[in-house]
């Protein structure tokens, strides 16, 4: 076991603590006896000098090249591969979740501070004719200012990087308020943001509880947009603080994602997809497997194999080599899990496999719960329209294709979307018919590409899109400049058009 860290906030420049002596405690949800870190409980005093940092730095910051603002997220991205591993090992630690997705989770950092490097060079614009002659226009991009990026902790780096790096290449200026459960991971982060040379004030970091620093960040009249990851319900209550005050905010929120498996669908791949799919990351991404909808022609023999294959998974700490299913993150997770199991004996469903906490052996001090199979549910139970965020897969039946994009489109969320079959007139109209942000055919519903936008439809967001290019469009504001060189007073639509 190791020392515990001291994670301090970050502000123009400075490691510092918080203005009380409270802090907050980051434990492995493992072995819970293990202390992984300590972080300040900041308040609204940390918040208004991280912001007021942020300002300060947004004069100077968005007049440097973004070409060589590009260069330092290049940079940046040269040293989270260096220390690739160690960031790994530590969210392992601090989440729970098992080394090989961590590494990915690092990866993605990797890729989109590369991604993003890239278009430090294609910050484009456009330009048009005018109706006016001896006249031009064009439009241009510039950055919006100080934001606040409020981050989960299912994906303590990935999701940061996601936010931070195209709003640093667009030109703004950053505070980042992690989750209370991921301190050092973020703490991580941004000392390799300050190794690689970002001036004093260009990156803040504040931590503390959600609706503290959380709530003070969102409400500051100088932050000019709020980029937020979380709950549907919390997403919720930030678009309409940041509605009040005229703020840009982008949300990225909850999902209820299903997987079809059609009667000529390749049940293998079908069967490895909803494995990776419904419990990976313990259940806990925005875009996991939560419920299967199956024809009935291929149903029994599925759900067989399914039984069979997750029986076999291995639960057990993240750090351990052999372990496929981490723990749920904190002992409200387990809470929570543990409460729709009680929900769903109550609607009728049936359990087919887990439906409880595993506490024997080396998992006895860690929030660990059983994969989950629940049979016999209807489209309208709560556990189908509901967001779990845990190793819990609901199985639902239907007897054509129509039927099971109705049954996928019926909830509240519209994030990620999979059909498996091998029908290409099914696939396109899949693809046409699904409500949702993402669609995969013959692929699970999680595995995200940083080159392209992330994001959903319905209570999943507001319409704006994490990554790829439309991160951009989330990141600037748009100005049109024309330029009259006819030495006149023109009057569009007035002097070009004489009846």
């Amino acid at each position: 076991m190791t020392m515990p860290l001291t994670c301090l906030n970050y502000i123009n420049g400075e490691w510092l603590s918080a203005h009380t002596e409270a802090t907050l405690e980051s434990r492995n949800p493992a072995d819970w006896q293990e202390l992984v870190a300590t972080c300040p409980r900041s308040g609204a005093q940390e918040v208004e000098a991280a912001v007021a940092a942020a300002q300060r730095a947004f004069a100077s910051w968005r007049l440097v090249p973004a070409p060589a603002r590009a260069e330092l997220i290049y940079r940046i991205g040269e040293l989270l591969r260096q220390r690739k591993e160690e960031l790994a090992q530590l969210m392992s630690r601090e989440m729970g979740k098992p080394l090989t997705e961590a590494r990915g989770d690092v990866q993605e950092g990797i890729d989109c501070a590369f991604y993003s490097a890239g278009e430090g060079r294609r910050l484009f614009g456009q330009t048009t004719p005018s109706e006016m002659p001896n006249k031009f226009a064009m439009s241009v991009r510039v950055p919006v200012g100080v934001c606040a990026l409020i981050t989960p902790w299912n994906f303590p780096v990935a999701i940061p990087c996601w936010k931070a790096f195209p709003a640093l290449v667009c030109g703004n200026t950053l505070v980042l308020k992690p989750a209370e459960d991921t301190p050092a991971c973020a703490t991580l982060l941004v000392e390799i943001l300050q190794e690689a040379g970002l001036p004093a004030g260009v990156i803040n970091l504040v931590h503390g509880l959600g609706e503290e620093a959380g709530r003070a960040l969102v409400e500051h009249p100088d932050v000019a947009l709020v980029s937020f990851t979380g709950s549907s319900e919390t997403g919720a209550e930030v678009g309409a603080v940041c509605g009040r005050s005229y703020k840009r905010v982008c949300l990225e929120l909850g999902g209820k994602n299903a997987q079809v498996v059609m009667e000529d669908a390749d049940l293998e791949l079908a069967l490895e997809g909803a494995l990776w799919g419904a419990f990976g990351t313990t259940g806990q991404r925005c875009t996991a497997t939560s419920r299967l909808i199956l024809h009935r022609a291929i149903k029994d023999e599925f759900t067989r194999r399914l039984l069979e294959r997750a029986r076999r998974l291995r639960l057990g700490p993240g750090t351990e080599p052999e372990t496929e299913i981490g723990p749920l993150v904190n002992a409200a997770q387990l809470q929570r899990v543990s409460g729709y199991m009680d929900v769903a004996y109550g609607e009728g469903a049936r359990v087919l496999l887990g439906g409880e906490r595993v506490s024997e052996g080396k998992l006895k001090q860690g929030y660990f719960f059983a994969p989950t199979i629940l049979d016999e549910v209807k489209p309208d139970m709560r556990v189908a329209q509901e967001e779990i965020f845990g190793p819990v897969v609901s199985l639902l039946t239907v007897d054509s294709f129509e039927e099971a994009i109705q049954v996928l489109n019926g909830t509240p969320y519209g994030l990620s979307s999979s059909v498996y079959t091998q029908d290409i007139n099914r696939a396109f109209q899949a693809m046409r018919d699904i409500e949702a942000g993402i669609t995969y055919i013959n692929g699970p519903t999680i595995g995200a590409e940083v080159h392209l936008p992330f994001g959903g439809v319905k209570q999943t967001g507001n319409g704006h899109r994490e990554v790829g290019s439309a991160a951009l469009d989330v990141f600037t504001e748009w100005k049109t400049v024309y330029v009259d060189f006819s030495g006149r007073l023109q009057r569009a639509q007035i002097d070009n058009r004489q009846e």
